[in-house]
């Protein structure tokens, strides 16, 4: 796929070990266009915010997915990276809610099937209205090498920091 966004795909070889329960596996894609009928697939709004951001890509994501509240954290290259996660109840989220002030975005998210795989189409608003953007998770490595986009997918973007949610977030 070309890219003409100026973004250097990170290599597809050699990734680590996918029978590790805690690694996500994924690609990220710019949206040339939205899928026939996209709201006729299941969707959530979700908020998040960041509470910490390291230097080594590690970070600290607070999230409400509809009623749904977790706190996750990621470490790692964007294409596999170490993913853990432990769900909250909405007090603890109110509680914690606050300190991401300042590093928080808002999106819908539709969950799109996409042969033996979901694509996840994120639709941003707030500062970042009209961005699209859509992520693929695998379950190992034979699959990431193996998927090939649907034509609406546009320019792969994996790895990409400008369009990260974490620095969507701060943006």
């Amino acid at each position: 796929m070309e890219q003409s966004v100026g973004v250097r795909v990170p290599s597809l070889a050699p990734l680590p070990d996918m029978k590790h329960p805690h690694l996500e596996i994924e690609r990220k894609f710019l949206i040339e266009q939205l899928p026939r009928r996209l709201a006729r697939y299941p969707h959530k709004e979700i908020a998040q915010g960041y509470l910490a951001v390291g230097r080594d890509k590690a970070h600290v994501r607070l999230r409400r997915a509809g009623r749904v509240c977790t706190l996750t954290f990621k470490r790692g290259p964007a294409r596999a990276r170490e993913e853990r996660e432990i769900h909250l109840n909405p007090a603890q989220f109110a509680i914690l809610w606050p300190a991401t002030a300042g590093s928080r975005l808002t999106k819908t998210r539709y969950y799109v099937p996409w042969k033996k795989l979901t694509i996840e189409i994120d639709i941003y608003r707030g500062s970042n209205e009209g961005l699209m953007v859509a992520e693929v998770e695998f379950p190992d490595v034979a699959t990431y090498h193996s998927f090939r986009p649907p034509e609406w997918l546009g320019d792969e973007v994996t790895g990409a920091s400008r369009y990260s949610n974490v620095r969507l977030a701060r943006d």
